[in-house]
């Protein structure tokens, strides 16, 4: 092998590899489509956080993927930095796209695929297994001329007939493949079946040798993380995941619960790996103390909240409500926590900034968050912390987050919102005015009544933006403690059976709905090739 993870295995045969795919697999969860700039952010605290291999994108799908692809390999693509990995689907196209998207990087991969269930050959490519046979090797030969790191998939894996697979994955390592990539693309297999499949392959081809084994698991039936754990122990070296375990359908694989399911329980996967139960060597190269910036960062830039039980990152991870629970921390916080909260970068002595705090201290705060800014855009966030110092008397890291979610990290402005005024009672028609600036600098101004004050706003917006939509998921909760406390605000639009989300936060609640409605829409007519902006109206061709 000549790529940088072949040289790390042979090093270090008993590491784990992690692979995230939140910028691709990721992304393909609903309403969680990405800029480039929010892409490049992202990419930027995946290599603070050390994973070993970014999956940046699918570069021939879009331009805008081939282009941020192409960035980020780019940028994060050095030599000290991860490899950068595109996918591409066993096609000439598509693998010579990905190959220009990836050039860029230091350490590069191509990731190329194609389906290995029955199922998927008779209803999806409707090929006979002997033209599959053809189209992988030819394909990985032909990947491997541009690159030395290739990786391939058998998609529906946990489908596939076992024999056939064996008989994929031998030919896709003699024309080149150095990791072999077993999906649960479905996510139906149990930890037993997937831990067997894992095991078969490593006693069934006789070349496996010469390649890492890879998983990729689904969490339609809960058990993605459970499943590779199993997989860790029958051999697989390389874990695809994403941040939060986002994804298609039910997500992805956690990498904040994998990776810290191996670091609490080392002792019991040590012996797999082929170390002493007690050796305290890492399993992964992972700098747990950025997963909870990682977290955070995806959460507010994808717009999807985090579930407060989540495990490691949900804002209930480290709470304790039971008086029996809460004596026995207070004494000794061993009783009821595994995990150390610091592990994963969460202090108990949060800074705290006030409307004294000058642009320096806001810049090293943000920076430690994991958000790096240039000159205009901390001027922006300045100015924002500013506004927000003046009406709350503390303001805290999860406020800092979201005045870059909802000031910095947004797509062009087609729209901004200039005006919003609410007036509404038990006795009152709720009745908003809202006036909008258009990229041209034309203002329009609108009031309309609505069953409440958000309703209401939301019928002016509609009015002002002309753009179809149907409003499908409404979120509102509370980003710190107090009465003073700022309200996150997600929404979700659907235009033509595709979702775009918005997000904002601000002290008023109305305010914070109405921007995030406009984010929303701003996402909208940047993703979608079906509208035209005109001054005084939008046209729907």
């Amino acid at each position: 092998m000549f790529s940088l993870v072949g040289t790390i295995m042979a090093k270090d045969p008993s590491r784990v590899l992690i692979f995230d795919t939140t910028l691709r697999d990721g992304e393909q969860s609903p309403g969680a489509s990405l800029n480039l700039e929010e892409k490049l952010a992202i990419a930027q605290q995946l290599a603070r956080l050390k994973v070993d291999v970014i999956e940046a994108g699918f570069p021939f799908s879009s331009s805008g993927d081939f282009n941020a692809v192409q960035r980020i390999a780019d940028t994060i693509g050095t030599e000290d930095g991860p490899v950068i990995c595109g996918l591409a689907r066993a096609a000439e196209k598509d693998i010579k796209t990905c190959a220009e998207a990836v050039a860029p990087a230091i350490h590069r991969r191509i990731h190329t695929f194609i389906a290995t269930s029955d199922i998927h050959l008779k209803h999806k490519l409707r090929k006979q297994r002997s033209d599959v046979l053809k189209i992988v090797n030819d394909m990985v030969a032909y990947a491997r001329s541009f690159v030395d790191d290739i990786e391939f998939s058998c998609e529906d894996a946990g489908r596939s007939d076992p024999d056939f697979m064996y008989e994929v994955i031998q030919t896709a390592i003699e024309a080149g493949a150095t990791t072999i990539n077993v999906p649960d693309t479905v996510g139906y297999t149990t930890p037993a079946e997937f831990g067997d499949l894992i095991s078969g392959i490593n006693l069934n081809v006789p070349n496996i040798d010469k390649a890492i084994i890879s998983v990729h698991g689904h969490n339609d039936l809960g058990l993605a993380v459970a499943n590779f754990l199993e997989a860790i122990k029958n051999g697989a070296r390389q874990l695809e995941c994403t941040i939060n375990g986002i994804g298609e359908r039910a997500g992805n694989a956690s990498l904040e619960e994998l990776v810290m399911a191996m670091h609490v329980r080392r002792s019991y996967f040590n012996p797999f790996l082929g170390r002493t139960a007690d050796s305290t060597q890492p399993l992964t190269n992972i700098c747990t103390k950025e997963i909870y910036k990682t977290s955070r960062l995806v959460s507010n830039l994808t717009g999807m909240t985090v579930q407060p039980n989540k495990a490691i990152v949900g804002a209930n991870a480290f709470a304790h409500e039971s008086g029996i629970h809460q004596d026995g921390v207070l004494k000794n916080r061993l009783t009821y926590e595994i995990i150390d909260a610091r592990t994963i970068g969460l202090a108990d002595n949060r800074i705290s900034l006030g409307k004294l705090s000058g642009r320096s201290a806001v810049r090293a705060r943000l920076e430690e968050l994991g958000y790096t800014l240039n000159q205009e855009d901390l001027n922006d966030a300045f100015s924002r912390f500013k506004e927000l110092a003046d009406r709350k008397r503390e303001i805290t890291d999860r406020d800092l987050e979201a005045i870059i979610s909802e000031q910095v990290q947004q797509p062009e402005a087609f729209y901004t919102l200039k005006l919003v005024q609410v007036s509404c009672g038990s006795t009152l028609r709720p009745t908003a005015t809202v006036t909008l600036q258009l990229a041209d600098g034309t203002e329009l101004t609108k009031a309309s009544i609505g069953t409440g004050p958000v309703d209401a706003v939301y019928q002016a917006l509609n009015h002002l933006a002309q753009v179809p939509n149907e409003l499908v998921e409404f979120s509102v909760k509370s980003v710190t403690e107090g009465i003073d406390a700022m309200g996150e605000v997600t929404i979700r639009l659907r235009h033509q059976n595709v979702l775009y989300s918005g997000h904002a936060a601000d002290t008023d609640i109305v305010v914070a709905a109405a921007q995030a409605f406009v984010n929303a829409l701003n996402r909208l007519v940047a993703g979608s090739k079906s509208i035209t902006l005109h001054p005084q109206k939008t046209e729907i061709l």
